[in-house]
Formats: structure tokens, C-alpha cells, sequence
């Protein structure tokens, strides 16, 4: 038999439908992506000659001299490696702590579910203040330790509620079945619930990623050795180093054509390009993960 081919019909109102949407859309991809592109080819541009401006979607006179700048300084080399190594530790340790509490949580038969419940969410409103947490993070010993960067970050309520929702829409006959078989809840967690819930697990974890790659305020506020300063305070060290005219007449001496502006498309090129590298790998994860997720509060 030969395929019998059907051709969609199309009405008059559905073409100018998808014809708008189409310009809508590469509207709203021109709005987000070429402020992006434009810092980069101003990073990429000599300062001075930026400076001119009329830069627009191609530089005019390519220099590398603001990423030389950034990237050879000893302390900045330093502090990307603490900001890795606080993205690598922090990360699995964040979602591994906040998915076991969340299928806690998920259960029915928990004693006191609600009123638990309740009291990790009101902290989502309500906090004891900056002082308060910085003295109990002193008792506890951990100011001036990697760990400040780790354990205060290990559950995020949000983050909580949206595997708690995603577990709780599962099928319960699956946690009966698996108990009826001798499962006890550690087997449970490792071996259904894990695998299961990869969408939302990759979901929350570039949520940790990106927060614990971005954190700067915490390095300023509960540590004081310049060997635990993550990659952003650096950046923002770098920054205020350049608005002065000292540092810009400093810098013209030395024959380093850079300037503010430039220092600064350069240091957000910096920032931003190795974690959006990472978004493609787990997007598939990300959309299902966080609709899913969201389902249920």
C-alpha cells in the first residue's frame, strides 16, 4: 500500500496566527540575547576605542588586554577554584540533603506533618536577621571556614516544596509494593525516588549551582582570609579597583589599554559564561522538572 500523505489545511487566521507569533518570538530572542552579545563584543573591543562607542555587532578593534588583566592575577586564578570547588561540594550535598527531606515530608503517615510542615515554610518569611545568624555561625565555629559556604546552603524551603510536590504526585501503590517487598525507606529514597525524580533533581540543582556560583555577599560577610574569596568578590574587588582615576592612570602607565567599562564587560563575560555553558546538558530536565514540581504546594 503506498502512504497515503495528509496535508494540513491551513486557514487564512491561522497563518497571520503563526506568522505574528514568529516575529513575536524572534522579537523576544533579539530583547534577551543581544545585550549579552553586545557586552561580549565590547569586551572583546580596545577600551579606548570603545570608548567612542558606535559598537554595535562586531568589534572594531579587536583586544584581549581586559580579560589578560583579570585573568592573570594570582588572586582571581585562586578564587576560581574556590568558587568550583564550593559549586562541586555544595551542589550534591544540597540536593541530596533537600530531596531526603523532602520525601520526609512526602509522607502520609509522618506524625505531625502539617505543623512540621509549617515551620520550614514560615521560615521562608520570616528570619532572625543578619546579626543573630552571623553570631550563630560564630558559635558553631564555622566563620573563616569553607563550610560557612556549604552547610548554611544545604536546605532551600523552596526548593524543599517543589520535590515534595513532584514526590507526592507519584503513584502510591509504588511505595506500597516496594514496602510490601521488604523495602524499607533508605532502599525507597536510593532506588525509586532518585532515579524517578531526575527532572526535578537536575532542576533544583542548577538552582544550587547558579546560587553558590553567584554568591559573593557571604565571602564579605563571614570570612576575612583572602584564600577563601570566591571568584565573584574578587571580581567585585577588581571592579572598585577601576572606578578610581588612580587605578585608570596606574593601568595607562603600565601600557594595559583598559578601562572601567571594559574591566567590566570583561568580568561579566567571566562570570556568566561558564554557568550557562552548563543549562543545554540538563534544559530537557529543566522545563518538565520545574511544571511538574509546581503541580502541588
Amino acid at each position: 500500500m503506498k502512504d497515503i500523505k495528509i496535508k494540513r489545511q491551513y486557514a487564512p487566521s491561522d497563518r497571520v496566527f503563526d506568522i505574528v507569533s514568529f516575529f513575536f518570538l524572534a522579537l523576544v530572542v533579539v530583547i534577551c540575547v543581544y545585550p549579552f552579545w553586545n557586552i561580549f563584543i565590547i569586551s572583546i573591543n580596545d577600551a579606548t576605542d570603545a570608548i567612542r562607542g558606535g559598537i554595535y555587532f562586531l568589534p572594531r578593534k579587536l583586544s584581549l588586554a581586559s580579560y589578560k588583566d583579570i585573568l592573570t592575577r594570582s588572586t582571581f586564578l585562586h578564587s576560581i577554584l574556590v568558587t568550583v570547588l564550593r559549586t562541586a561540594v555544595g551542589t550534591p550535598l544540597a540536593v541530596l540533603a533537600t530531596t531526603a527531606l523532602a520525601y520526609v515530608l512526602s509522607r502520609q503517615e509522618l506524625l505531625w506533618k502539617k505543623p512540621i510542615t509549617i515551620l520550614f515554610v514560615f521560615t521562608m518569611y520570616f528570619g532572625g536577621g543578619l546579626v543573630p545568624y552571623y553570631m550563630v555561625l560564630k558559635n558553631l565555629n564555622m566563620l573563616n571556614h569553607f563550610v560557612v559556604f556549604i552547610f548554611p546552603n544545604l536546605i532551600s524551603v523552596y526548593n524543599m516544596i517543589l520535590v515534595r510536590s513532584y514526590i507526592e504526585g507519584m503513584p502510591q501503590e509504588l511505595f506500597e509494593s516496594s514496602k510490601i517487598d521488604g523495602a524499607n525507606d533508605l532502599i525507597i529514597f536510593t532506588r525509586i525516588i532518585l532515579p524517578l525524580s531526575k527532572p526535578i533533581i537536575m532542576t533544583i540543582a542548577l538552582f544550587v549551582a547558579i546560587m553558590h556560583w553567584n554568591s559573593w555577599f557571604d565571602a564579605y560577610l563571614y570570612t576575612n582570609s583572602q584564600s577563601l574569596k570566591v571568584m565573584q568578590s574578587v571580581l567585585v574587588e577588581i571592579l572598585n579597583q577601576y572606578q578610581t582615576a588612580a587605578a585608570n592612570q596606574t593601568a595607562n602607565r603600565v601600557g594595559q589599554s583598559v578601562t572601567p567599562d571594559s574591566i567590566r564587560m570583561a568580568a561579566t563575560m567571566v562570570a556568566t559564561i561558564p554557568i550557562i555553558m552548563v543549562y543545554p546538558f540538563i534544559q530537557k530536565y529543566f522545563v518538565k522538572g520545574i511544571m511538574l514540581g509546581a503541580v502541588k504546594s
